[in-house]
């Protein structure tokens, strides 16, 4: 799986940039907004998610971890593809993506019902992440002391299974992919 790249942006199309890693080239889907963001000539870092199809295979990029969380999040909704989820993806968040779907317009091609399903979803996710979140606190504060950067924290806490609800399971689970 290539999850993350790192490289040199050698060409910017109107849904893609080419990244060019050690001699090869990798061509990967962005958001509109992200494509904005992007100059060719520049050095990227690209988060990554590689998507099989039947006759394809596509690698889709985000500029932050969190929108990469938010595009694997949103794949999981029926009715909702990767390109799809890409666009929304940009919002960073799912409260951002939330007050995007309830005050703006919908992005050229989804309809009433889509929106709706894909905010009922969305309500009920923050809710949970809301809950998750007063928990880590102490995670974050434990992990801290340590002498972790928040950054290191939060990658590990993405992987940390999502079923564990203590905070101490937490902590030791976060620890096993930090390495100590």
């Amino acid at each position: 799986m290539i999850t993350y790249l790192k490289g040199a942006v050698t060409y910017k199309g109107g849904k893609s940039i080419f990244l060019l890693v050690n001699d090869i080239g990798y061509e990967i889907f962005l958001s509109p907004l992200n494509l904005e963001r992007i100059k060719t000539g520049t050095e990227e870092e690209i988060y990554t998610q590689l998507v099989l199809k039947e006759k394809e295979i596509e690698l889709y990029g985000f500029l932050t971890f969190d929108e990469l969380q938010l595009f694997k999040f949103l794949k999981t909704i029926s009715g909702i593809g990767p390109k799809i989820a890409l666009i929304f993806a940009g919002a960073g968040s799912l409260q951002k993506l939330k007050y995007k779907l309830e005050n703006e317009k919908a992005p050229k091609g989804i309809g009433g019902k889509k929106m709706q399903k894909i905010l009922l979803e969305l309500t009920g996710k923050i809710k949970e992440i809301e809950k998750n979140q007063d928990k880590d606190v102490e995670v974050y504060s434990a992990l801290e002391s340590l002498g972790f950067t928040r950054k290191e924290i939060k990658t590990a806490l993405s992987q940390v299974n999502e079923e564990t609800k203590e905070v101490e399971e937490r902590i030791k689970e976060a620890l096993q992919f930090l390495g100590r």
